[in-house]
């Protein structure tokens, strides 16, 4: 390509293109690459994803979990907090991979098992492309170390979705020591002395290693997709102790204290209101001493596994630096859903096996309130604890620092159309191939440079839980039966004040919307599906779905 470097980034930043146009755009670059489908300047990409951790829980984010490789990428970067996830794993990582909602692509619910209808038969289907199908079409090496967890068919795992390399679970539940794991498409033992967030960067540093060995002529997109923090809560003793004692105070204090550093650090306006407790709840100061002791030490065994987990990343950055690839690297960081408040089967208080394989725990609903400060609710839920994801953006050759906090609306289906457009690729395939449908998501890029612009309608939808975002309103609704709520998003986005009944007309006009997109989505039939529930499975996988 002829055009520098500048003037190609000047005019992707400009422009705030539809989903269309941001597809005919990326074909136009994609058509003056030469024939190997390679272009000047186009930047590596590499992807992260935490599982289950809450919008607050790094340190730039108003955290005390030590998180300096990741809060490095933040001042060097852009933060965003109006970033959205699509509540839960399994939707939030196949919009992710394809830019569609999760129910476009037959993963409305989860891959536990096959519920019958179009958008929940819980495997990544075939009227999708993933990001990596488009992105090696283009060019680039791609490479996956992590958590898949969009299939059960093996026709859906990552070497048959477009990536080079995976190495990682296929499933979504596993112990940090002893997870069942797959290289490429061969079942493998974890070995000795194995941690998985520890392999998972470790595969993660051998992809790119082999890559520079012999693909250095090509663009890099690494898919880092971290099983950390999600229960069970396990982490190195060492880690552990790093962070014993430091949560003693309990969540309802720890929250008010966040709350108010959030305000200071610029991450959420002195308008919002901290959220109000829900029943779920439970009074620091009213816990026995034996129950403190125990909810103390599994908030840090959470945080040493956020903490294991940015130690990683740094490792993964020093490769990208012995490489010389940091500066032309668009790194992103984002999280699946809110924080998980599941104890995970029965609420053990043997803290002698806590951290261990012995234990299945997870921190419950008042810790993870605690990670989703200020807001209520959790995974899985539309509400904002449930839905919220920071999102960090670095590359120093395209990005210049944002030091204020970016307060752009955006959700986890734009990550594919910016994706694309930066790199010149294709969504849809050439020569009258199968056509598939319009991306949902709008490409950041405007953002990059901090250009705000009115993002579409989002919906959401998950187990019955149902919201929609339209301008600064939002509406949103508890399970099938719920009552929808209305907020003002400008004013009160922790949700304190519903104002449905004052604005009969406006619910009526946006639940109307709601269920347009529904409709052309594939969430119809509204299943509310919860863990526990029996279930008839077409491929005879599982009788009940249990944690």
């Amino acid at each position: 390509m002829k055009i520098t470097t500048f003037l190609f980034l000047s005019s992707l930043f400009s422009i705030h293109y539809s989903a269309a146009a941001q597809r005919q755009a990326a074909d136009g670059a994609a058509a003056k690459q030469s024939g190997e489908g390679q272009a000047l300047h186009r930047p590596n990409i590499l992807l992260i994803m935490a599982d289950d951790m809450g919008f607050s829980d790094l340190g730039c984010y108003g955290s005390t979990i030590e998180t300096p490789n990741l809060d490095s990428l933040a001042k060097s970067g852009i933060r965003y907090n109006r970033f959205y996830n699509a509540a839960r794993c399994c939707p939030t990582r196949a919009s992710l991979m394809t830019g569609l909602y999760p129910h476009q692509t037959g993963v409305g619910w989860m891959t536990a098992a096959d519920l019958g209808s179009y958008g929940y038969h819980g495997d990544l289907n075939d009227d999708c492309r993933t990001i990596a199908e488009c992105l090696q079409g283009a060019g680039y090496g791609t490479y996956m170390s992590g958590k898949w967890h969009v299939s059960r068919k093996e026709s859906s795992w990552p070497r048959q979705r477009g990536f080079d390399r995976f190495y990682g679970m296929i499933s979504g539940g596993a112990s940090y020591w002893a997870p069942k794991l797959t290289l490429d498409n061969k079942a493998i033992q974890p070995g000795d002395d194995y941690y998985l967030t520890e392999g998972i960067t470790k595969h993660a540093n051998l992809f790119l290693n082999e890559h520079f060995k012999n693909s250095a002529d090509k663009p890099f997109f690494l898919y880092l997709a971290h099983y950390a923090p999600h229960l069970p809560l396990h982490a190195r003793p060492e880690d552990i102790a790093k962070y014993r004692g430091k949560f003693k105070k309990g969540w309802d204090k720890l929250r008010e204290e966040k709350y108010q550093r959030m305000i200071k650090m610029g991450i959420i306006e002195p308008s919002i209101k901290l959220a109000k407790k829900i029943a779920q709840v439970k009074d620091w100061d009213k816990l026995d001493p034996k129950r403190q002791e125990a909810m103390e030490l599994r908030m840090a065994i959470y945080a040493a596994m956020i903490d294991s987990m940015d130690r990683g990343i740094g490792e993964v950055i020093d490769t990208l630096k012995k490489h010389n690839a940091f500066d032309n690297t668009l790194i992103l960081f984002l999280s699946d859903n809110g924080g998980e408040h599941s104890f995970s089967g029965k609420d053990n208080m043997d803290i002698a096996t806590y951290g261990t394989n012995a234990s299945k725990l997870g921190y419950g609903p008042s810790w993870a309130t605690y990670s989703n400060t200020p807001f209520r609710y959790f995974k899985k839920y539309a509400h904002e604890g449930g839905i919220s994801s920071p999102l960090i953006a670095h590359w120093p050759k395209g990005i210049q620092p944002q030091e204020k906090i970016n307060t752009q609306v955006g959700h986890v289906t734009d990550l594919m159309p910016t994706l694309l457009e930066l790199a010149g690729a294709s969504y849809q395939p050439k020569g009258g191939e199968k056509t598939f449908p319009e991306l949902v998501g709008h490409s950041l890029i405007p953002s990059f440079s901090a250009t705000s612009y009115q993002r579409a309608p989002i919906i959401w939808e998950h187990n019955g839980n149902r919201a929609l975002l339209e301008g600064k309103w939002k509406l949103v609704a508890e399970g099938i039966k719920g009552e929808w709520e209305l907020y003002d998003m400008e004013a009160d986005r922790s949700e304190t004040s519903n104002l449905a009944k004052q604005n009969p007309e406006l619910v009526q006009k946006m639940a109307t919307h709601w269920d347009k997109i529904a409709k052309d989505t594939h969430v119809y039939p509204l299943d509310g599906r919860v863990w526990g529930t029996k279930i008839k499975d077409p491929l005879g996988n599982r009788s009940e779905i249990k944690r």
